[in-house]
């Protein structure tokens, strides 16, 4: 049972095919499902604050459906984003019934695609690197994987890193100032890395080049297939995936901060550098994402192996219902700001 119950992972993708061939008020079973049943059945079951043995953690790491678990959210992403726009194109669907499909769609994309991405984006192997890459190309976030793994992870929890959020700082100036942040950076970082190698910007060697051009095509194949309203909707779709993701990572690390040492280097990455969140649902759903504090302290821990972290700062509330609370900036402040003060004490 400890190992099925990421099945769990499957539930959107499973009501959103419910939603897709049934249509009426099951296109928004997958918005219900993160975020009204979630919220409302975390705080009711138990967390689970066990280690793993070292014994376990071999065994997990060499159970090959862990890794199935995240290989086959590839076809699975591209399979639904074509048929729901197969189905869109031949007049299936009512207004609000499509309006229910792209939200339902992007929650998918978000959690099954770039999260997955994100994931499989910190593994050794260049084969899952790619799937990394290929999950990502469909939000038109290509960049997160080399942002997230060449800087996120060095800057986090300190003003340079445009993915944490700043004290006080609402969700909505979050995202804008995150979204253009990471993409310049990921270009950045990219010129050097290429200037390492004695090479210029303009060079094919250059991924972010690779990734416009990938990602750009990708659109022209769907206007070659689909009418331009088709496109809308794609795009509307990704936007959703990345503005989910934003949320994400403004909950992980709002307001926490490393110390800079006399010599201007920061500190070492700790486990209360990040938010941690032991919610049973959300973290299943979401592989282990929740316990970031660990994924942070060890970000080549496999997903099936984090642990809970007693000295990291803790949410007071899972994924889902932080992300509801973050939609509201007074309310966020209210809950989280003492939190950070206390921390600061």
């Amino acid at each position: 049972m400890k190992t099925l119950k990421y099945l769990s992972a499957y539930i959107v993708p499973g009501l959103f095919l419910l939603g897709l061939f049934n249509g009426g008020m099951f296109v928004w079973t997958p918005v219900l499902f993160a975020f009204v049943c979630i919220p409302i059945l975390e705080p009711l079951l138990k967390k689970d604050d066990a280690r793993y043995s070292e014994e376990e953690k071999e065994s997990r790491l060499q159970n090959v459906f862990f890794d199935l678990l995240l290989y086959l959210n590839v076809p699975m992403i591209f399979t639904f984003l074509f048929l729901l726009f197969f189905r869109i194109e031949a007049g299936l669907y009512e207004g609000a019934e499509i309006a229910g499909l792209i939200t339902s769609m992007g929650i998918l994309l978000g959690a099954c695609g770039i999260n997955v991405a994100h994931e499989l984006g910190h593994r050794d192997s260049k084969w899952e690197q790619f799937l990394a890459k290929v999950l990502l190309m469909p939000s038109q976030y290509m960049h997160f994987f080399i942002e997230h793994n060449r800087g996120h992870h060095k800057a986090i929890a300190t003003d340079e890193d445009a993915a944490s959020a700043r004290f006080k700082e609402p969700l909505y100036a979050f995202w804008i100032r995150s979204t253009v942040g990471q993409y310049k950076n990921a270009w950045a970082l990219e010129a050097k890395r290429l200037k390492r190698k004695g090479k210029g910007v303009v060079s094919i060697e250059n991924e972010m080049m690779i990734f416009t051009i990938v990602q750009i095509g990708f659109i022209g194949l769907l206007l070659f297939l689909f009418s331009p309203i088709i496109v809308g909707i794609y795009l509307v779709i990704a936007a959703i995936s990345i503005l989910l993701l934003e949320t994400i990572n403004y909950v992980e690390h709002y307001g926490l901060r490393r110390e800079k040492k006399a010599n201007g280097h920061y500190e070492t990455v700790k486990v209360w550098h990040s938010w941690n969140s032991n919610h049973t649902l959300g973290r299943i759903v979401l592989y282990e994402l929740t316990r970031h504090s660990d994924h942070h302290f060890q970000s080549n821990k496999k997903y099936q192996i984090l642990e809970h972290k007693d000295k990291a700062p803790q949410l007071p509330y899972g994924y889902p219902s932080s992300m509801l609370l973050a939609l509201v900036p007074p309310l966020w402040f209210r809950v989280m700001n003492k939190r950070i003060e206390e921390l600061q004490q």
